[in-house]
């Protein structure tokens, strides 16, 4: 597959990916990842290992949307859980430095 990334054309293939990922030790994930194998990979290391170039010049974006058009399954970063709104009588309690009562 011909896909761009950091304005250079690459031909990709889901089995020459597997093999660059091959013997490369995942790092930490803290963000969007991808599934090669069996391992969790962040995108960043994944494009850099793919494409040879340095992380910064390539977005995640390019790497992701590389990697699902190879079927490869991305993560998205989890999202916070929202947090309880507070009434302006609670908010301005909170403010003061008092208990506050949901």
């Amino acid at each position: 597959m011909r896909c761009v990334i950091a304005r250079f054309p690459f031909e990709l293939t889901k089995g020459g990916v597997l093999e660059s990922m091959k013997g490369i030790k995942p790092e930490p994930v803290t963000g969007e990842s991808v599934i090669i194998g069996r391992r969790h990979y962040p995108v960043k290391q994944v494009g850099q290992v793919v494409t040879r170039q340095d992380r910064r010049d390539f977005s995640s974006a390019e790497v992701l949307r590389a990697m699902a058009q190879l079927g490869f399954t991305c993560r998205a970063v989890p999202k916070a859980a929202p947090l309880g709104s507070l009434s302006p009588m609670q908010h301005a309690s909170a403010m003061l430095g008092t208990p506050v009562t949901v």
